[in-house]
């Protein structure tokens, strides 16, 4: 009897260190376990240079690290970002990142990491979807730059007037901003500004479509102060709009990002102002979160950095911009 009681307690033990008895390795077992830690990343694009300046950073996070990263991108096709996520099942892969093109239809792919075991990060963009587990969101603190934003656009206009929205409402990011970014101006409002917001139009988060937009905006309301648009390559679209129409310096505009093109649009006096994003950080936090997690230890549900309001005055001492435009 003494034998057998031995025998069940050693069993019990060896089930606990092994595979947790739970019917799986443990995270620190699977990344040590002799094979190498391979991250599946799916981002929103590769024709922004924010998720190319994120890609970057995590693929040198990962690099000090011995990582392996298959990176891909959805290109703001949910069905091609889902495949991306099969793909990644297939393969087995340690982690999987996602930038979601869809923060709500993205969770039927979390829920099936979910059941092979596959712990899965979101990046910048966060799952909205019930029911998918996500370890850990590493993203700009949105909200708190869409009221920067605000503020940016209460400043340039006066704070009176009529200001359009260029939004992309699917994506988690862009819904906060979009929060902070209201809840700026009601505010403001209830203090004695005058701002009306005329309406939100969806850009696509893209220059060509957000310039479509902008022009159709501007055939409707020709007093119009400022357009808050909801990143730069949408920023951009409105200039380019603004532009044709021959109301430069008459509109302003507000982006958000920070990328090259949105920071030299600032300098030149096209883009008012930016609340800027750090991509690098999003990037190389990830990793970091990743790498614990295969570590056995306890992660945040969310890690936030914040953005900070980047204006002419900053641009003119920015030492990677060109000089003003001709």
């Amino acid at each position: 009897m003494i034998r057998m009681l031995t025998l069940i307690l050693a069993a019990a033990v060896a089930c606990g260190l092994v595979i947790g008895c739970g019917g799986g390795e443990t995270p620190a077992a699977k990344s040590a376990g002799g094979g190498k830690v391979v991250i599946g990343v799916s981002l929103l694009t590769l024709a922004n240079p924010f998720f190319k300046d994120i890609e970057k950073a995590m693929r040198e996070a990962g690099a000090e690290r011995g990582y392996e990263l298959i990176v891909t991108a959805g290109e703001l096709d949910p069905a091609k970002q889902k495949n991306q996520v099969e793909d990644f099942l297939v393969k087995k892969v340690s982690a999987i990142v996602l930038c979601p093109c869809d923060s709500k239809s993205i969770g039927t792919s979390i829920a099936e990491a979910n059941k092979a075991g596959i712990p899965v990060f979101t990046a910048d963009i966060a799952c909205l979807a019930k029911g998918a587990e996500v370890v850990c969101h590493i993203a700009t603190d949105n909200f708190g730059g869409g009221r920067l934003a605000g503020k940016a656009i209460l400043e340039a206009t006066g704070g009176t007037g009529k200001v359009a929205v260029i939004d992309h409402p699917i994506v988690e990011s862009c819904i906060l901003r979009m929060k902070g970014f209201t809840e700026e101006i009601e505010k403001a409002n209830a203090a004695g500004a005058t701002i009306q917001i005329v309406g939100r139009w969806p850009g696509m988060g893209t220059k060509d479509e957000s310039f479509k937009k902008a022009e159709d905006i501007l055939q409707a309301h020709g007093d119009l102060k400022a357009i808050f648009a909801i990143n730069d390559p949408t920023a951009l679209g409105a200039v380019a709009a603004i532009e044709k129409a021959g109301k430069a310096g008459t509109i302003a505009v507000v982006g958000f990002d920070g990328m090259p093109e949105g920071k030299q649009a600032i300098k030149d006096g096209k883009v008012y102002a930016d609340p800027i994003q750090f991509p690098d950080q999003i990037g190389r936090q990830t990793i970091e979160a990743i790498a614990k997690y295969l570590a056995g230890e306890e992660l945040p549900k969310e890690i936030l950095i914040p953005t900070s309001l980047y204006k002419k005055a900053d641009a003119d001492k920015d030492p990677t911009l060109a000089g003003k435009a001709p």
